[in-house]
């Protein structure tokens, strides 16, 4: 078992409808984490980390460090376009006990990869913590190349890839390197591929809908580890189905405060979200919110 391993979730971030962090909401979210065994991924698409101010952000990672007690790790986000601030947070969050730096790319100007593999390299000899590399096309268009993640990979501080890229072939490409090197990780961050990823042999997974459902992925995850594929599968085709709650019909913004309605179900938070962002009609909203009663979920 590598060191970063397991369910990572994409933790939302829960706010009030003043836009302010509601801190109180932060320890109920990590507090079920905590029960299932979860780690939460902070800041990061999932959690309109380009929209969190940055004393929120400090907050929020302060506050679930505190909740977490060394129970479960720690992962903040990193993201932006502006390097002198993203050193600045790295300094915050390792400061308030982050157990990991996960940073996408600026994403502003095209980058060449070399420009890519020199930004990441600055970070992570920058970093007290360690580092992991994220790779988002879908937000910031561009795709980390698989060799420039190879050359990276032996930088001593950086130890693994959250990857969101929607491409098998990729994806086994990078477990193909990865599965043999005890310090360098591989996550999924394609959840309807969870089961997949890590019956090829990845490391870890990074689905959103864990904010709802976090044990079940939790049980996906150790029935894959164990070798039962088909229960792994099983668990997948559930958590596809309750993904499709939120996300389908709906842009990438509107399902996170269509993913917070859920979440509200239980009490976890409300579905406000921060500018740009807004909430779903009221309708819309408590159609959502009656599905998610429907559904088993733990």
């Amino acid at each position: 078992m590598k060191k970063y391993a397991g369910v990572v979730v994409p933790m939302v971030t829960p706010v009030t409808a003043e836009g302010k962090l509601d801190v109180e909401a932060v320890r109920r979210i990590v507090s079920m984490f905590v029960k299932h065994q979860v780690s939460p991924l902070l800041l990061g698409t999932t959690g309109e980390g380009n929209s969190v101010s940055r004393s929120d952000a400090r907050l929020l990672v302060a506050t679930a460090v505190q909740v977490a007690a060394g129970q479960i790790k720690v992962y903040a986000g990193l993201t932006g376009c502006c390097v002198s601030e993203q050193l600045e947070q790295v300094d915050a969050f390792c400061q308030a006990g982050a157990d990991v730096i996960v940073a996408t790319l600026p994403s502003y100007y095209a980058l060449t990869p070399e420009q890519m593999y020199g930004y990441y390299v600055q970070l992570a000899d920058y970093s007290k913590k360690p580092m992991m590399l994220y790779n988002i096309l879908a937000t910031t268009h561009m795709s980390i190349p698989v060799d420039i993640i190879k050359r990276l990979a032996d930088h001593p501080n950086i130890v693994g890839l959250k990857d969101s890229e929607r491409d098998l072939e990729r994806m086994a490409q990078c477990v193909a390197f990865s599965k043999d090197r005890p310090d360098f990780s591989y996550f999924c961050g394609w959840a309807a591929q969870s089961a997949y990823s890590l019956s090829i042999g990845g490391d870890g997974i990074v689905p959103s809908t864990g904010n709802f459902s976090p044990g079940m992925f939790q049980d996906l995850y150790e029935s894959a580890v164990a070798g039962n594929i088909q229960r792994a599968q099983s668990l997948q085709n559930t958590t596809n189905e309750i993904a499709k709650i939120y996300q389908a019909g709906r842009t990438l913004g509107q399902s996170l405060t269509a993913l917070k309605v859920m979440m509200q179900t239980d009490g976890l938070c409300t579905p406000d979200v921060l500018l740009p962002l807004t909430r779903l009609s009221a309708a819309e909203e408590e159609q959502i919110a009656e599905k998610a009663r429907a559904v088993s979920h733990y």
